[in-house]
């Protein structure tokens, strides 16, 4: 059974840092893209970052320079590294690979 599952959502100060995860069951995440979204409130969907199978990178430029995603092939898990948090960044992160979708876990950004 393919199954993504998200952690490492949270509470955290303005210029803090979290590192989320995406963990996968039923396939091999190193041989797909792996996508992370978010949802801030009242807003749609929207993609943030993407790791290929081949390793490339992209990033929304909201995000360019304070995020950065990564892949642990051992642990079949992708990560989303996000330091200088801000306020901005709230909402509910998913990842994506194969059609597939994670539960989301939320990041809270306030003082």
């Amino acid at each position: 059974q393919v199954q993504l599952v998200e952690s490492g959502g949270g509470l955290v100060q303005p210029g803090g840092s979290l590192r989320l995860s995406c963990a996968a069951s039923g396939f091999t995440l190193d041989d797909y893209a792996v996508t992370w979204f978010r949802q801030a409130p009242g807003k749609e969907r929207e993609p943030i970052s993407c790791i290929s199978s081949i390793g490339r990178t992209w990033y929304k430029d909201s995000v360019k320079g304070r995020f950065t995603i990564s892949g642990d092939n051992a642990k079949n898990t992708v990560y989303l590294q996000m330091n200088s948090l801000k306020p901005a960044d709230t909402g509910v992160y998913y990842c994506n690979s194969r059609d597939h979708w994670g539960q989301g876990t939320q990041v809270t950004v306030s003082s």
